[in-house]
């Protein structure tokens, strides 16, 4: 039987899914990334359930954070993108 190849798994999930998980707001188009590093997991895991400033600023990027903190974004448009990101990525983060 053969080792699992984690590169090769990795590359499957990347071609199906892409390097990014991109939404729109107002015209404008954000992303988020379809893999999270593993040291990034841990930075996730001390944020608190309700901080989805924090948890946005560590997906986007301070860059792309800012630029979202443009628009006017409700803390339900925030649900429905985490909602909509765990779904077609099978990351499940914004759960508490």
């Amino acid at each position: 039987m053969a080792a699992f190849n984690v590169n090769a798994a990795r590359a499957q999930r990347l071609e199906a899914l892409g390097l990014t998980w991109d939404f729109e707001v107002d015209g404008e188009t954000f992303s988020l990334p379809t893999e999270i590093p593993r040291r990034s997991a841990h930075t996730l895991a001390e944020l608190k359930d309700n901080d989805l400033d924090g948890l946005l600023a560590l997906l986007m990027g301070e860059e792309g954070y800012q630029r979202l903190c443009q628009h006017e974004v409700s803390v339900q448009d925030i649900a429905a993108i985490l909602d909509a990101y765990g779904q077609d990525t099978g990351l499940g983060v914004g759960e508490g």
